[in-house]
């Protein structure tokens, strides 16, 4: 299909670009311009077209908890979110970590999918920790990154092997930076809410240990490591500084970890226990901080669907984590970018441009004549609260639902395609 788009404000911030202009697609690429009459024509005018989402950091749950979500509605959450592209995470079951399973999901995203799916391989055999998963083949069948994520990668020895085996590979090993003996039991962050709640904490070093050991190993052996979801502020000093020191380290956050403090779980509201935990206020401002001088590169989602009767428990039997597909977009410009955070084309960086470049997706993160035409249109106008029955995701547990938002995702096309609108 040949697709014009009229009078649009391009953002682009690889190009550097903040102009109004029309974008040229034909045959799924960005093109300079096309001869005849276009097959749509979209009016932009008093919009934003900007290079498509990639969100690093999901779970889809497929295969083996398709009650949860499927790629099919994951998917379909994440178009409705401005995102074109989704990481999904290993952590299924059966894992991915065999080549078989790579490509189940890889066929089911080509089926069933809107947008398109990435999937990270186990950086374990089963993720237990204890042996390597066969690296070399997992790519060849069509991974980007490994990680044991939901599990730490305990033994040190095991993560510099990994470090040093990915290498070979260019492949980003993921981190989920979480020390298990001291985040045993724990449900909450620790502090003065855990206390009053009588709730068990987990302290902000559970995360920070891991973090420190991870990047000494990333110095020891110049492997490529990627820190998940930071929520702390002392984790955004230790990449800092770690970055200073010309280490190979990257990090992302999540919407929930600049926007809420674990004020939100008084009531014990479930939809706010996640996995790492919300923390403080000073841990909100540095994060902030991080994004802005460039210390955390990516923003993602680590949307994490869980069906409602299982949030309906007891907070300490309720799982973790939230859904964040279609929450991403509209969090990051009220919370950032209207507050002046960061300035519109930095906030976008985060979720374009920096993921592209980290984890080598060719001919993705920008909207550069010739490239893979995925790109999301925003209207920065746009108002609408965040309601549960408009939710498209299987699951419906976010802390959000009930926030009113100005300015989001209206189109998202890709390859060419439109594959959402409002």
């Amino acid at each position: 299909m040949r697709l014009q788009i009229k009078d649009i404000k391009i953002v682009d911030p690889l190009q550097n670009r903040d102009s109004i202009g029309d974008i040229f697609v034909e045959n799924g690429r960005i093109v300079s311009n096309f001869s005849g009459d276009a097959d749509k024509i979209v009016d932009g005018r008093g919009k934003i077209a900007v290079p498509g989402l990639i969100d690093i950091h999901s779970h889809l749950r497929e295969p083996g908890e398709e009650g949860k979500e499927t790629i099919y509605t994951g998917t379909r959450s994440a178009a409705k979110g401005g995102i074109t592209t989704v990481f999904c995470m290993p952590n299924t079951n059966p894992v991915i970590d065999n080549a078989p399973t790579v490509e189940f999901v890889l066929l089911k995203a080509q089926k069933e999918g809107l947008v398109n799916v990435f999937p990270i391989g186990c950086a374990t055999k089963g993720s237990h920790g204890v042996e390597i998963s066969e690296i070399g083949v997992l790519k060849k069948a069509g991974i980007v990154a490994v990680s044991d994520d939901g599990l730490p990668i305990a033994n040190s020895q095991i993560m510099r092997r990994t470090l040093e085996y990915t290498k070979m590979f260019k492949l980003p090993v993921i981190s989920h930076s979480e020390d298990k003996e001291l985040s045993k039991n724990g449900v909450m962050n620790e502090g003065k809410n855990s206390m009053v709640l009588g709730l068990r904490g987990i302290p902000k070093q559970a995360e920070e240990v891991m973090v420190s050991r991870d990047i000494m190993l990333a110095k020891l052996t110049g492997g490529y490591l990627h820190i998940a979801h930071v929520s702390t502020a002392g984790s955004v000093e230790l990449v800092r500084q770690a970055k200073k020191k010309g280490i190979k380290v990257t990090a992302e956050t999540c919407p929930q970890y600049f926007t809420l403090t674990d004020d939100v779980v008084k009531g014990y509201n479930t939809n706010a226990k996640m996995n790492p935990p919300l923390r403080r206020q000073e841990d909100v401002d540095a994060i902030k901080q991080g994004l802005a001088d460039g210390t955390i590169d990516c923003i993602a989602t680590d949307h994490a669907p869980h069906m409602e009767e299982e949030k309906n428990r007891e907070f300490d039997l309720a799982p973790f984590g939230i859904i964040g597909f279609e929450t991403i977009l509209s969090l990051t410009l009220n919370e950032l970018v209207d507050s002046g955070v960061l300035s519109l084309s930095k906030a976008l960086s985060k979720m374009t441009s920096n993921p592209a470049k980290i984890f080598n997706l060719e001919g993705r993160g920008t909207l550069k004549k010739g490239n893979i035409a995925d790109i999301t249109i925003i209207d920065m106008k746009y108002s609408y609260e965040f309601k549960k029955e408009n939710i498209v995701s299987k699951s419906k547990n976010s802390p959000f639902i009930g926030r009113k938002f100005k300015g989001g995702a209206v189109m998202t096309i890709v390859e060419g395609n439109i594959v959402w609108q409002i």
